[in-house]
């Protein structure tokens, strides 16, 4: 027998994103759910048919769903919080869009689940709501009907599951009583908490494990009986800095699931080496191992390891490509680990991508690729041929991977040298806001008129002066829009701009924009992260003018806005040729240029957007301090040309950033907005208990829902946020922009937010005057 090849998963947008239109339709009621049914099987049909077609020997099954493999699960284990009691009346399909979005057919809109971002990636997962009390009514038959279909390509199946363990984790409990049951979960009566995948451990939720076991054991029985062989089972939380709790929980758990004749159960890890966990891991009574060799440290040989110390019964999966790079792998290169694994393992080797190919866009067959990288690149369906490659022995030399060395680039980084309080009280005694001064994040919603002129001007059909007319039209009407609704400080709304990163990207030299490049961020959100080629340079002005113009239109203060370096990197694949601190910092140079330019200008408030400025940090805390360092330093950087009566913002969202509050701080923007409506206001206690000394403006509802929150529903935000952040330092705004909501759901959650921001603040100063 050859070597098995298998992948973890594949990106489940489509070619030419067929899922998110298909979602997007049947949510306006535009086609019924069969209809939408139809159409996402058709694209799982043709992932099926994509690793068919490059000879794969293992079918990976279950890896698609319609949103999020972690909100699947909780809604096929009935795992649904009481406020979607409506749900009962819906299928298992309904259920996971209500879960998501808050909002479903004949049912009252509810705040929808808390999304954040998967591991270190720019992916969003739903978490899962516990009570203390939690029951479990498990319905498999979604998963159970994608193997059925799977069939029919008459290939071995392997299917995918998340982890018992791995679910628990990352869920949460929301009952008043959890914070206490999680400190003496462990029996010792201690506080334990633990940071790590940007989440704080509840270990509270151990206390499922006996409930959940059953339930998978019936599942794993049940994927026999249909032929299954192999169940891929993801504990990406084995490379995670696990407290003992959660490491005698694997060891427990999988002893109880063992006794499975005929099944055999691959656990599947990735974006890290083990580590600490490695003995564990090696000796789970499980049938096999996957490991992600692409996230090792030059010269670790992590992997060497594993074989050394894996039983000699067990398969080992290794991971050689990159299931998050779009650069091609070096096949020569990574022969030499298979010739050297094979030795060892003989027919217990198998090969596989890092993880899964979710984060990389699906085929790079649409693209016109430049000459100067032609060759350099491989996007999904290209990464299975070069598993197959590698499998086979099929190795050839690609010279095109022989990038040129590059001198190493450093910045002496600058930073602003008035302490806060100082630039606070001259920019408040300058601008003359009102308390509590409302604001939004940035974008308006990018109408079918916006893009269809973007479409004609792309297509050569549209000039650039009557482009640059029809975004002066919508940017009129933002501003119109906001003069109406009594917002205090105005955007222009980007009207001009596809995206928050790919706008910038296609003005800095430096990256290559693909054209299909799609990227799936969250259910039917999808990107398109720019390709880092070369150094970054800026060769002029990028958002001058447009700044300028609405700034024409208004008294108001209108703010330029920016994406910062951190979230530029984050947000694109990365170059071969250099450091991820290199080419932040020279980000970083080409943002403050740019800042200095629009202060020139007269633009008095610039929010600078760190979005991802978390996102990207090591999972390991003993590997966070470099980053810390660039990051922190590229941010400062970037927002030292401006004046002291400058107001620098910024923007934070969904990310967990509750062990991270001394670097945001050390960021020492005038301003950061930060969501907090979807994390039930858990942000805001951190805050509370560790302190922050500038300005926030948390946000106050939750964008992602098409659901209108009321005043009252607002406000819960702000009194819990007075209670840490003295009124004086406090505003008003959503957690998000709002590009992807139309005008009326736009204005109708503006006008309730502007609404309790001039209630609290007459409050406040009625107080004040009677005291």
């Amino acid at each position: 027998m050859g070597i098995q090849t298998h992948i973890l998963g594949y990106p489940r947008i489509g070619v030419k994103r067929e899922l998110k239109f298909a979602e997007e339709a049947y949510w306006k009621g535009e086609s019924t759910q069969a209809e939408f049914l139809e159409q996402a099987q058709a694209v799982e049909a043709a992932n099926w048919q994509a690793q068919v077609d490059a000879g794969l020997a293992l079918l990976t099954v279950g890896d698609f769903v319609f949103y999020d493999a972690i909100l699947t699960q909780a809604v096929r284990l009935g795992v649904i919080p009481a406020r979607f009691a409506e749900s009962a009346k819906l299928n298992q399909v309904d259920q996971q869009f209500y879960l998501a979005r808050g909002r479903a057919p004949d049912c009252s809109d509810v705040a929808a689940l808390e999304m954040t971002k998967w591991f270190d990636t720019n992916y969003h997962y739903l978490v899962p709501e516990f009570t203390l009390n939690q029951e479990f009514h498990a319905d498999f038959s979604d998963l159970l009907a994608q193997v059925d279909r799977a069939k029919a390509f008459n290939q071995p199946l392997k299917v995918v599951v998340p982890g018992l363990l791995t679910f628990l984790y990352l869920s949460r409990i929301v009952d008043g009583k959890a914070e206490k049951a999680a400190a003496t979960a462990c029996g010792c009566g201690s506080e334990h908490t633990e940071a790590a995948a940007g989440y704080i451990a509840n270990h509270a939720t151990l206390k499922f494990i006996d409930a959940l076991v059953p339930i998978y054991a019936k599942l794993f029985d049940d994927l026999k009986a249909r032929g299954v062989e192999y169940v891929q089972v993801d504990e990406p939380i084995l490379v995670l800095d696990l407290a003992p709790e959660w490491q005698a929980a694997f060891e427990r758990t999988y002893n109880l699931l063992q006794r499975r004749d005929g099944l055999k159960l691959i656990i599947s890890t990735y974006f890290e080496t083990l580590g600490e966990n490695l003995n564990l891991a090696v000796n789970l009574p499980v049938a096999g191992l996957h490991i992600d060799i692409t996230r090792e440290k030059a010269g670790e040989f992590f992997w060497k390891k594993v074989i050394d110390q894996l039983p000699a019964h067990k398969i080992l999966s290794l991971g050689l490509i990159n299931g998050r790079s779009v650069w091609a792998s070096d096949l020569v290169q990574l022969n030499d680990i298979v010739v050297t694994a094979e030795k060892s393992l003989g027919d217990r080797l198998w090969l596989s991508t890092g993880s899964s190919l979710l984060h990389v866009p699906v085929d790079l067959r649409s693209e016109q690729v430049p000459a100067e990288i032609e060759g350099k690149l491989a996007f999904a369906r290209q990464k299975l041929d070069e598993l197959v490659a590698l499998a086979n022995g099929n190795i050839s030399e690609n010279p095109a991977l022989n990038f040129a060395l590059q001198a190493a680039f450093d910045l002496q980084g600058q930073a602003r040298q008035e302490p806060f309080t100082e630039r606070y009280a001259a920019q408040q005694a300058k601008f003359n806001l009102p308390l509590l001064p409302t604001t939004t994040i940035g974008s308006f919603p990018q109408t079918a008129e916006i893009r269809a002129a973007r479409a004609a001007w792309n297509k050569g059909n549209l000039s650039d002066a009557d482009y640059e007319a029809a975004m002066k039209k919508e940017i009129a009407y933002a501003i119109e829009q906001q003069e109406q609704l009594g917002i205090d400080v105005f955007v222009h709304g980007e009207a001009e701009r596809t995206d928050m990163v790919e706008y910038f990207a296609g003005l800095l030299d430096g990256f290559w924009l693909s054209k299909f490049g799609w990227v799936q961020s969250y259910g039917s959100r999808c990107v398109r992260p720019p390709i880092i080629v070369a150094d970054i340079t800026r060769p002029h002005a990028m958002t001058v003018k447009w700044i300028t113009y609405a700034n024409s239109l208004t008294d108001k203060i209108v703010k330029g806005m920016l994406t910062g370096p951190v979230t530029i990197l984050n947000w694109s694949f990365p170059p071969a040729h250099r450091s991820r601190r290199e080419v932040c910092l020279q980000l970083a140079e080409a943002i403050r240029q740019e800042v200095s330019d629009l202060q020139d200008a007269g633009v008095e408030i610039i929010q600078i957007d760190e979005a991802a400025f978390r996102e990207a940090l090591p999972l390991r805390t003993a590997d966070r301090a470099d980053y810390w360092d660039w990051t922190v330093k590229s941010f400062k950087h970037c927002s030292s040309s401006a004046k002291v009566d400058t107001q620098i913002h910024t923007h934070m969202c969904y990310s967990d950033f509750k062990d991270c509050l001394p670097q945001i701080t050390a960021m020492d923007a005038d301003v950061i907005t930060i969501e907090t409506s979807r994390s039930g206001l858990q942000l805001l206690e951190v805050f509370h208990q560790q302190g922050y000394p500038n300005a926030i403006g948390p946000g106050v509802y939750d964008i992602h829902s098409p659901r209108t929150p009321s005043a009252d529903n607002m406000r819960v935000v702000i009194d819990g946020a007075l209670k840490t952040i003295p009124a004086e330092r406090l505003w008003v705004n959503p957690d998000c922009g709002l590009k992807t909501r139309n005008w009326d759901e736009t204005c109708a959650a503006l006008t309730e937010m502007v609404k309790m921001a001039k209630t609290v603040r007459a409050e406040l100063e009625a107080k004040k005057a009677t005291a």
